[in-house]
C-alpha cells in the first residue's frame, strides 16, 4: 500500500508539469503594448455625448460634471445661460472656448453644438470644423436633410448633424438643440 501510495504521489506531481507555461519575464515579453495615454487637451464629440481628456459623458450626464469636466479641457466658460423660449422647453447653456456650446435642461446634459474649427475638438477624433464636404458626404450614414430651413443640413446616422457652407462643414451637433425651423 505504501509503494502504492508512493508511486501516486510521483505520477500526481509528473501532472503538474508546469514547463509550458511561461516565465512571469517571458509573459512580460510577449505582453501588449501598453495603451497610450489619453491627450488631456481634445474633446470628442459622440452621436451620445462627448468626452473632454479621459472623462466621458453621455447624454444624461450632470451639469457640474460637465462644465467641469470641459473647463478643464478648453479653459473657462466664455458664456452661456438660460434659453426660455426653445421648442423643447427651457433650457440652459454653457459656451466654451473653440465654439462649443452643451445644452442642459434641469440639470442634465442634453446636447452639444459645436460652430467653430479647432484642434482641440472633434467628432469622435475623425472630422470637425472645416471638413471637406465630399469627405464628409463619404462617411456611413450620411444623409442630406431636404428641406432644412438652416442652410444645407446634413445627418451622420441618426444622432449627430451638421451644416455645410460652401464645400466644408461649418457646424455640428447631437442631442437637444434650440433650433426654430
Amino acid at each position: 500500500m505504501r509503494a502504492f501510495l508512493i508511486g501516486f504521489a510521483a505520477l500526481s506531481l509528473a501532472a503538474c508539469d508546469s514547463s509550458n507555461v511561461p516565465s512571469p519575464a517571458e509573459r512580460q515579453a510577449g505582453a501588449a503594448p501598453a495603451i497610450a495615454p489619453v491627450d488631456e487637451t481634445l474633446v470628442s464629440l459622440r452621436g451620445d455625448g462627448l468626452a473632454a481628456g479621459a472623462e466621458a459623458f453621455y447624454f444624461a450626464a450632470g451639469q457640474n460634471e460637465v462644465t467641469t469636466a470641459l473647463s478643464a479641457t478648453l479653459g473657462a466658460q466664455t458664456g452661456g445661460g438660460p434659453m426660455l423660449e426653445c421648442g423643447a422647453g427651457p433650457m440652459e447653456n454653457a459656451s466654451f472656448p473653440d465654439g462649443l456650446t452643451v445644452n442642459f435642461k434641469d440639470g442634465i446634459f442634453v446636447g452639444w453644438f459645436h460652430n467653430n474649427g479647432s484642434d482641440q475638438i472633434a467628432v469622435d477624433g475623425e472630422f470637425s470644423i472645416g471638413a471637406a464636404r465630399s469627405d464628409v458626404e463619404a462617411l456611413p450614414g450620411f444623409a442630406l436633410i431636404e428641406g432644412s430651413t438652416l442652410g444645407e443640413e446634413f445627418a451622420l446616422g441618426d444622432r449627430i448633424g451638421g451644416l455645410f457652407e460652401g464645400d466644408a462643414v461649418s457646424t455640428l451637433y447631437a442631442g437637444t438643440q434650440c433650433f426654430f425651423r
